[in-house]
């Protein structure tokens, strides 16, 4: 029985080390062929929260896909890269990682003035490139400016604009809100937005009126000037696009004039937990759009997400950005092992029109739209602020019927159609 149990124990030896010396070669080569995907963002300067929580949406993805054997047997290897919000830069750093890098995707996390230069960098190089945070619409609503490899992860701005239309329409005919300012970015995100928010509104509350209008830089640190101009116009409604660190910065200088007691405030970026719990003394009462909340939509799946986030990044809070990129690299890996390679008129082929399961929408998946590589179906909704957890509250969420209606109507009438 001895002899039996010792050859049987041989026996077991030879074949774990045959199976060990045969797998070592496929783990040496997905190793020694990893698959580099380059990442871009604003990583320095006062919108270095794009980038940081960029990648906070990033990595734990990638982390996932390579503890369950990579994508196509290979090792994703992120290759990320600070463009410092300079288009120039953004272009130079997109065709560098491919070009020495050796780069086979790209995720691109730029504002979208950064956006828009990568956007002509995929269309000469071919390459697949979701972009997972530029929000200017004509990025990938306008046939012009589309390029055949490019999508779009992150939510767009006519999307937004629609639901705040409609959600700021009835605040507004409710309080008898006529007169209205804007304080914006100066570029092409805060410009169009702007645009297409009080196109949208009027549409529903045709008796408003525009006082006032401001453009701040993009990371320009006082604010002093632009609030002394809205308050010198004496406006009933306040509507701003402003994001980030830049958006803390108005709403902390702001209070110091006491800005948010002498109108209704509008401002669709609020909704990110950094931003809200960034102002010093949040002032109950703006209206926003939900960027990036654990309780929009209200599940366990999301709550999930957010909990596995924070313990993924030193406790830190998820942004809009965050859920977008981490969108953007799903979709990438869906549509990469439906092509079976990483070749960009492949991969683009199986992106249109792919769904995927997805916590970041009320109906639990989102797809990316044919016809103009952008996606739909994600949670979106506005509320109102309040000082404390859960920040926003009362969140209507928007109707994909509606915004697709009206949608179409604006290509039609922007010639995108």
């Amino acid at each position: 029985m001895r002899a039996n149990q010792a050859a049987l124990l041989n026996r077991r030896t030879v074949l774990a080390a045959s199976a060990g010396s045969l797998a070592m070669p496929f783990i040496a080569r997905a190793q020694a062929n990893p698959l580099k995907i380059g990442i871009q963002s604003i990583f320095s300067g006062p919108i270095a929260l794009l980038g940081t929580s960029s990648r906070g949406g990033f990595q734990p993805e990638i982390d996932r896909i390579n503890a369950t054997g990579g994508l196509l047997g290979r090792q994703i290897q992120p290759v990320y890269r600070d463009s410092k919000g300079q288009p120039q830069e953004a272009a130079r750093v997109a065709r560098e990682l491919v070009n020495t890098d050796g780069c086979e995707l790209l995720l691109d996390a730029e504002a979208s003035s950064g956006a828009f230069a990568v956007q002509e960098v995929v269309r000469d190089l071919g390459v697949l490139c979701i972009h997972c945070a530029a929000e200017t619409s004509s990025l990938t609503a306008d046939p012009k400016l589309r390029a055949p490899t490019a999508f779009r992860s992150a939510r767009q701005g006519v999307h937004d604009a629609i639901v705040g239309g409609v959600h700021s329409a009835k605040v507004a005919e409710a309080k008898k809100l006529t007169k209205w300012a804007t304080c914006s970015p100066d570029y092409a995100f805060g410009r169009d937005t702007t645009a297409q928010f009080l196109e949208f509104l009027k549409h529903f509350a045709p008796n408003v009126e525009t006082v006032s209008q401001s453009w701040p830089k993009l990371g320009q640190p006082d604010f002093t000037e632009v609030i002394t101009k809205i308050l010198q116009a004496r406006p009933q409604a306040l509507y701003s696009a402003l994001y980030a660190g830049d958006l803390s910065a108005f709403i902390n200088q702001g209070n110091v004039y006491a800005m948010f007691g002498a109108m209704e405030v509008f401002v669709p970026a609020m909704g990110d937990l950094p931003v809200l719990t960034g102002v010093k003394n949040l002032p109950a009462g703006i209206q926003s759009a939900c960027r990036y909340l654990p309780a929009f939509p209200d599940t366990a799946a999301n709550e999930a997400w957010y909990e596995a986030y924070r313990k993924a990044n030193n406790n830190d809070y998820p942004t809009n950005w965050s859920w977008e990129c981490a969108t953007g690299i799903r979709l990438m890996e869906a549509a990469v092992k439906k092509a079976g390679s990483t070749d960009g008129k492949g991969v683009a082929a199986a992106l249109e029109g792919l769904t995927i399961d997805s916590v970041f929408s009320t109906t639990g998946k989102v797809t990316m739209r044919a016809e103009d590589h952008t996606l739909i179906d994600y949670a979106i909704g506005w509320g109102t602020t309040i000082p404390k957890a859960p920040f926003l509250t009362a969140i209507e969420p928007g109707d994909w019927g509606q915004i697709a209606e009206l949608e179409t109507e604006w290509k039609k009438k922007n010639g995108y159609v």
